[in-house]
C-alpha cells in the first residue's frame, strides 16, 4: 500500500501469561538442560493465552489494554509433564483447566476476537522441537530429573504480556493483574 505508515502495518501478536520470577528461574534451568540434551530454540517461559493473531500495533495494544481491565490474578496448577505432536508442544507442562484459567483465557480471547479451532489447552512449553516419540519420552523423564517437582508446581499468574512474534519475540506491553480479594 503506497503511503501507508509503518504504524499501520499488521504483525503477528500473541498474549502470554507469565510465571512469577522464582518459578521462571526454575523453568529456565529445566529448559536449558533439555535444550543441551535435545536441541531446540531458546524461548521465554510462558503460557499462551491468545495464539497468533494478525493486527496493527495500535489495535493490538488497544485490545490488550481492554483485555487486562479488571482481570484478577489466578493460580496455575501443573497436572503433569506431557508430550505433544507439534514442534511448539514437544514437551510441556499441562495445566489444570480450572474455571479461573478457562474464564480468564475466554475473556482475553473475546477481547481480541480470537477464535481457536481447537479447545483451549493451557500449557507451558519446556522444549520446542521435532523429536521422535522415544526422544520425547526421554525428554519428558529428563525434565523431572532436572526438577523433581516440576510436574506438580502451583504458582500465581499475576502478569500478562503482549508479544509481537513475527520473527524474534518482542514484548510490546505488560500488565499486572489485580490480586483477588481474600474473604
Amino acid at each position: 500500500m503506497a503511503g501507508a505508515g509503518v504504524a499501520d502495518e499488521e504483525h503477528d501478536y500473541s498474549v502470554f501469561a507469565l510465571p512469577p520470577e522464582d518459578v521462571n528461574q526454575r523453568l529456565k534451568a529445566v529448559m536449558k538442560g533439555l535444550r543441551s540434551d535435545f536441541g531446540g530454540p531458546e524461548f521465554e517461559p510462558h503460557i499462551t493465552v491468545v495464539g497468533i493473531i494478525r493486527l496493527t500495533k495500535s489495535d493490538a495494544l488497544q485490545k490488550f489494554n481492554s483485555a487486562c481491565e479488571g482481570l484478577k490474578s489466578f493460580t496455575a496448577q501443573v497436572d503433569s509433564v506431557a508430550t505433544g505432536t507439534f514442534f511448539y508442544q514437544c514437551v510441556f507442562l499441562r495445566l489444570h483447566t480450572t474455571p479461573e484459567v478457562m474464564s480468564t483465557a475466554e475473556k482475553i480471547n473475546d477481547c481480541f476476537g480470537y477464535k481457536n479451532s481447537t479447545p483451549y489447552m493451557p500449557h507451558l512449553s519446556l522444549l520446542y522441537g521435532d523429536l521422535t516419540d522415544e526422544e520425547k519420552k526421554k525428554a519428558q523423564e529428563k525434565a523431572e530429573v532436572f526438577d523433581e517437582n516440576i510436574g506438580s508446581l502451583t504458582f500465581q499468574i499475576s502478569r500478562l504480556a503482549l508479544y509481537k512474534i513475527d520473527t524474534d519475540w518482542e514484548k510490546v506491553a505488560e500488565c499486572s493483574l489485580v490480586l483477588p480479594l481474600l474473604h
